[in-house]
């Protein structure tokens, strides 16, 4: 009889609070093979003992039926001297000092525990902490790795005699699930100020709710500010109490059946709603719903509503027929509350009640929000089931940390190939927000044990993100890498589909405001863009941004400037022009005309701002890019109806870097404007005009430089529309076309760039 052999295994991956070991015991058992499996901080270790043959399939196994919620980046084996063991066992976890392993995000609950949540037979029934191996909190409460109770928030709940049998029998659902709780031993609800506790906090919460209350809920990394969706006069107290006039909430409905009365779901945006991830997607609303319905108030002047499912026990006790707001807990700017004493004070103000719990959340977690386009994810913003998964990067080098931008602030770890990508934690424009990214910082520097060898920014001296990046590298003596801001954002577009590191591609970058290396603020490049370098090929033309802040906020300004450069007159039947009163067009004439306050930029997204109050849609805001996200909206709401393929045209001057002049679009516009075109059909042929611009500026570039991948990258490729019309005008020019698909192509996905390029050149300065 053939003697056994030993192999000693080595898997890193999300191999840790998946299932993994409960995986591979089975799997031992199923070959007859003897020896151990651990977790410690690097992934997993296993010693497997049996026959040749028995080994090999085991191996294979280990590849090929993966725990739902694992994946593996390597797996290394390696013969060994056999030690005779006969019994396969499960060892307790240890660290290894510099290790790191990815931590899987938190998970939706997944269909077992929602089937013995709504079993009165089942000892855990309406307990709202539901959750086993496969579902349930992950990253919002790991404190250090291995992943293992103590080192969880967890830790201050002994487990029940009932608990604790089920979290040691490897062959049991909840086998090492950290979260693991019950009634009887596990977190409770309780509401304030009623002084209710549990399933009686939860029923009178939704009593409230029905009743048209503002409730603050403590959920799996935050809390939300909730109300009824179908209640306009709660969904306006709350914009007041929260400080946001205008901007859409997100509804949280309880299946697909309720969502559907209220919107268009593909099967790719399906499921997506139902993964593991949860996130909010953003839909097309329902043509002629009938009632109930939404009111209008949550997502004024919208095409789409962020809808979502509940991806929580709790959630899916508390929404019934009747869907729910779920906005951010915090006022407009400010991170989300975390614990209950901070939101206690913070949200007093905007809540009639809070339903709290009393399970820690280290780590905030908000909601992640994704569009779809051309039937893949788009994202928007990436939090909650997906943070802090890592991006493979296409070169090893030291480790860096990737400060991120000002708005819509992430931050970026890298060590080894793995980027980790911060959660969303805000607009960097307050303290709290501050003191939020470097708590987050702090906890992912701790949990995955990385200390930077260097740190990389933006170049925008005034970003609080680039002064912290600033102080921290004085502070650690490091060496600190400055990088151009649509460089990072073609850099991390590049990064996530994983090309080598000596490819280029043609980046589209357009955005709002990035600092240019003239000093200028740029927002509308073609760039011929490596890791290493890149080169302008071709710009917007340069306008007057008047008065920085105040043209954002008040996009009439924007016109006026774009008008003003086109040498097209300022007059009265125009909507932006209208939109001033006289004393402010003559200040603003003088502030142009002496170039007082004013700074060159090629932003795209002052663009569409200009475009969006040139016809009278938007001249106000209190939103990022309101004006801009109404003009989608009424462009799309037309070419759904219309197979109109008008477009406004630019003008290129093929200098270098060639020029691209929207004056004849302007003059196009308001032609069309007097002769009563309708503005959805001035909005389509705006959007498509951008989109042929871009085919155009791309063969250009191509020519001159020979690079034959187009990319699309910056803020303004959240539009589904322009990247739709966008990348089919590119195909028709044969490019291949990349388009974000797991970091956001706003600020968002910025440090992920800046980490990229900051690995290549922090490995040439050592």
């Amino acid at each position: 009889m053939p003697s056994n052999i030993r192999k000693q295994i080595r898997i890193t991956g999300v191999v840790q609070g998946v299932g993994f070991r409960p995986f591979v015991y089975a799997l031992a058992l199923r070959f007859r093979l003897g020896g151990f499996v651990a977790n410690d901080s690097a992934g997993v270790r296993i010693e497997a003992e049996g026959a040749s043959e028995a080994l090999d399939k085991f191996l294979s196994a280990l590849r090929d039926e993966l725990p739902p919620l694992a994946s593996i980046d390597s797996l290394e084996s390696a013969e060994i001297a056999p030690l005779g063991d006969a019994a396969f066992t499960i060892h307790h976890s240890h660290s290894i000092v510099g290790e790191n392993t990815p931590v899987p995000p938190d998970i939706a609950t997944c269909p077992d525990c929602l089937a013995e949540l709504f079993d009165p037979a089942n000892r855990r029934y309406r307990y709202p902490f539901i959750n086993c191996t496969n579902c349930g909190p992950r990253f919002t409460i790991i404190r250090e790795l291995p992943y293992d109770r103590p080192l969880t928030t967890m830790s201050g709940f002994p487990m029940c005699p009932a608990c604790e049998a089920e979290y040691t029998n490897p062959l049991d659902r909840r086998f090492h699930a950290q979260p693991i709780a019950c009634p009887v031993c596990g977190p409770q609800l309780r509401l304030e100020p009623a002084g209710l506790a549990g399933d009686e906090a939860l029923l009178e919460a939704k009593r409230l709710l029905r009743s048209g209350a503002i409730l603050a809920i403590k959920g799996i990394g935050g809390f939300h500010l909730a109300c009824d969706a179908m209640n306009a006069a709660a969904i306006e107290e709350l914009r007041r109490r929260k400080g946001r006039a205008g901007k859409p909430f997100a509804v949280m409905v309880r299946d697909m059946e309720i969502l559907r009365r209220y919107a268009e779901a593909s099967p790719e945006e399906e499921r997506i709603l139902t993964g593991r991830e949860r996130p909010i997607v953003l839909l097309d609303q329902r043509a002629g719903a009938g009632e109930p319905s939404l009111a209008e108030s949550v997502a004024p002047g919208q095409a789409q509503i962020g809808l979502f499912l509940p991806y929580t026990p709790l959630h899916a006790l508390l929404v019934d027929e009747t869907p729910l707001v779920m906005t951010s807990g915090n006022r407009s700017d400010e991170p989300i509350a975390r614990d209950n004493d901070e939101a206690l004070a913070r949200l007093a103000s905007l809540a009639d009640a809070f339903l709290l719990h009393n399970r820690p959340i280290h780590a905030v977690c908000d909601d992640s929000v994704i569009r779809v386009e051309n039937g893949h994810e788009l994202p928007i913003r990436r939090s909650r089931g997906y943070a802090p998964l890592p991006v493979m990067l296409p070169a090893s080098g030291p480790a860096i940390f990737a400060a991120g931008a000002e708005l819509k602030a992430t931050f970026c770890l890298a060590c080894g190939r793995r980027a980790y990508l911060s959660q969303h934690i805000g607009d960097m424009e307050n303290l709290e927000t501050q003191q939020a990214y470097e708590r987050a910082f702090a906890q992912m520097r701790g949990l995955f044990r990385i200390e930077p060898a260097a740190v990389a920014c933006d170049l925008h001296p005034g970003y609080l993100s680039t002064r912290w990046a600033m102080n921290f590298a004085a502070e650690n003596s490091l060496p600190l890498l400055q990088i151009q801001h649509h460089h990072a954002h073609a850099a991390a577009l590049m990064a996530e589909h994983s090309l080598a590191e000596n490819e280029r591609i043609i980046a589209v970058a357009f955005d709002g405001t990035g600092l240019g290396t003239d000093g200028a603020i740029w927002g509308g490049e073609i760039l011929a863009a490596s890791y290493r370098s890149f080169e302008r090929v071709g710009q917007l033309k340069y306008v007057p941004l008047p008065g920085g802040d105040a043209a954002v906020r008040k996009p009439w300004r924007m016109a006026l400037a774009h008008l003003h450069a086109a040498g097209i007159g300022w007059e009265d039947d125009l909507p932006a022009v209208q939109a001033a009163s006289a004393n402010e067009r003559r200040t603003l004439a003088r502030q142009l005309a002496q170039q007082l306050n004013t700074a060159p930029t090629s932003s795209v997204g002052r663009l569409f701002d200009a475009a969006a109050s040139l016809v009278g849609i938007r001249q106000e805001v209190s939103y990022e890019a309101q004006g801009a996200m109404e003009l989608e909206a009424l462009a799309a709401q037309f070419l759904n109806k219309s197979s109109d393929t008008g477009a406004y045209e630019f003008s290129i001057e093929e200098t270098s870097p060639f020029v691209f002049d929207p004056a004849p679009v302007w003059q196009a516009m308001i032609a069309d404007l007097r002769a009563g075109v309708a503005i959805p059909d001035i909005a389509a042929r705006f959007h498509r005009g951008v989109a042929r611009l871009i085919a155009r500026a791309c063969v250009l570039a191509r020519s001159r430089t020979g690079i034959t991948t187009a990319g699309l990258t910056g803020g303004v490729f959240q539009n589904t529309l322009l990247t739709r019309l966008t990348r089919e005008a590119l195909e028709e020019e044969g490019f291949p076309v990349l388009v974000h698909r797991i970091v956001p192509p706003n600020d968002g996905g910025l440090a992920l760039g800046q980490a990229a390029i900051g690995v290549f050149r922090a490995s040439e300065r050592s």
